[in-house]
């Protein structure tokens, strides 16, 4: 596995280590499930490490939950 480094990881993120591992870890789902990579990588790379180069080039971005809009529903009288 090639490292990454933390300090180009982090801000993608949010600064949370915990919203980078997440993000990793869904990519690499993702990768292995037969998802096409969004950046060059050789074929024998692990796909978490593919992953971290994607979250590097900016390619995987963060979003939170909020950020999703809710339609409210009116209540009947």
């Amino acid at each position: 596995m090639i490292y990454q480094p933390i300090e180009k990881l982090l801000p993608r993120s949010g600064f949370s280590s915990y919203k980078l591992i997440a993000m990793a870890f869904l990519r690499s789902q993702e990768l292995a499930n037969g998802s096409p990579k969004m950046v060059d990588a050789p074929m024998t790379e692990k796909v978490t490490t593919t992953a971290f180069r994607e979250i590097i080039a900016g390619k995987i971005m963060l979003r939170e939950i909020g950020d999703a809009p809710v339609k409210k529903v009116k209540k009947s009288s």
